[in-house]
């Protein structure tokens, strides 16, 4: 995988008739439905992989108008063809990004998942999800986009933000959104989480965790965890809960997930993948919201 073509130039159809002109410009299809069991148009992520051209290193989601700003100023590009298209739910675009930091690594292949037990095989195989809901809200299957890098990668760092302010920001500084609210389901702010990769294994974050109450942060602290300094549950009047990291110790991460599907939790845990059984939601009405990492 690591001489494998990068991709280059992403793009959409919503029509048949979309779908024979990029057909006919050389893209290649991602044969699955990105709308299956929502309704709606049939919609459809093409790619190219053209020699000499810039490599994609990133790829982005906008579930609402407000993500769009800081993703634009960051020079990220938008598809402008609604992943949603034709049935109720959010309105989804995906953006990509030309990236040159120690922390782009070109993206080299795509699948696309719609069932929960295809995912444990593809984390442990090297593959990254990238966590938004293509059907959010739109009451078809928990779908998600996944990447393959050109080199392995693993998360060196990890960042949470409340509501947009930082957003440009953070893409600037390398950081890719992990594209699933905390707060989801919950009266609350906004809450996203953030990684940042390296292809350097001695920066690795080791260990995840996360606390739901005061004594299960003295817990952490004395188990050598650092803490994310932002409140997952912000607003929501719930328990505060931080997510918590480690940077010693036998295991290199190379992929995180938040998993709202309850089949997915036993998915991930059947297939041996760390699992924290600690809601990000705890105490409030949000939705069951847990982390995997690999």
């Amino acid at each position: 995988m690591a001489n494998a073509q990068p991709i280059t130039k992403l793009n959409i159809s919503i029509t048949g008739e979309e779908e024979q002109i990029l057909g006919a410009q050389g893209y290649k299809l991602i044969n699955v439905n990105l709308n299956e069991g929502a309704g709606g148009n049939q919609i459809f992520l093409w790619y190219k992989k053209e020699s000499g051209n810039r490599p994609v290193t990133r790829i982005e989601f906008s579930l609402n108008a407000a993500m769009k700003p800081g993703l634009t100023d960051a020079g990220y590009e938008v598809i402008n063809r609604d992943l949603n298209a034709g049935a109720c739910g959010d309105h989804i675009f995906l953006w990509y990004f030309y990236g040159s930091t120690e922390y782009d690594n070109p993206i080299v292949d795509l699948k696309v998942t719609k069932s929960a037990k295809e995912e444990p095989v593809l984390m442990k195989g090297g593959w990254e999800r990238l966590g938004c809901d293509l059907n959010r809200n739109a009451r078809g299957k928990i779908m998600y986009l996944w990447v393959k890098r050109a080199k392995t990668s693993y998360i060196q760092e990890i960042a949470a933000t409340v509501e947009y302010t930082n957003d440009s920001q953070m893409f600037d500084e390398g950081y890719t959104r992990v594209g699933e609210d905390t707060n989801r389901g919950a009266p609350g702010n906004f809450v996203m989480l953030w990684y940042r990769r390296t292809t350097d294994k001695r920066k690795a974050l080791t260990h995840l965790n996360i606390s739901t109450s005061h004594e299960d942060e003295i817990k952490l602290q004395n188990e050598g965890y650092e803490k994310i300094s932002v409140n997952l549950n912000t607003g929501t009047g719930g328990n505060v809960v931080y997510l918590w990291y480690k940077t010693e110790g036998d295991q290199s991460i190379q992929a995180m997930a938040q998993l709202f599907n309850p089949e997915a939790w036993i998915e991930y845990q059947k297939a041996g993948i760390n699992f924290i059984e600690k809601n990000l939601n705890e105490g409030n009405s949000g939705w069951k919201m847990y982390i995997a990492y690999k």
